[in-house]
């Protein structure tokens, strides 16, 4: 006897339909919460899981110069290396 046979979209969203929350989340080792979600529905198919309108990771001039702005005190290199040798040195 062989595994079984893998159930179709239609076969899953009728399972869906007729299985209590209970009994479907403890099967599925999921949320009832999960249960009850997926059965709002319309189709089986994966839902999309990206952002709708995509945000830009790139900063605007006047974003950038309120970040320089607000930092204590910018780092240069020469000063990146001298507290990289003695972390107790002031700069």
């Amino acid at each position: 006897m062989g595994a079984p046979r893998p159930r179709t979209p239609s076969e899953l969203q009728y399972e869906l339909m007729q299985a209590s929350l209970a009994q479907l989340s403890r099967e599925l080792g999921i949320n009832p919460k999960t249960v009850a979600k997926w059965r709002k529905r319309q189709t089986v198919e994966d839902q999309k899981t990206r952002p709708k309108e995509p945000r830009s990771t790139v900063l605007s001039a006047e974003q950038e110069a309120m970040i320089v702005a607000s930092r204590p005190h910018p780092l240069l290199p020469l000063e990146f290396e001298r507290q990289a040798n003695d972390p107790g040195a002031r700069l």
